[in-house]
């Protein structure tokens, strides 16, 4: 059996086809992690803010 430059030239086309697949599927996928690390950071920092104020410390100062 004999390999031959255009079985060669082929295969690595294919390999590249496949890796190029690959990449843009990556580049998808981490933008969608991206934006929902961002949201669940801004959603705990609301809730840590709301939570704050609901339960505050309340001092009061009376006159005598």
């Amino acid at each position: 059996m004999t390999v031959d430059r255009s079985d060669l030239e082929a295969k690595l086309l294919e390999i590249e086809g496949v890796l190029t697949d690959v990449e843009d599927e990556a580049r998808s996928s981490g933008g969608r992690i991206a934006v929902v690390a961002v949201a669940v950071v801004i959603g705990l920092m609301v809730f840590a803010a709301w939570r704050s104020r609901r339960s505050g410390i309340r001092v009061e100062v009376y006159k005598q």
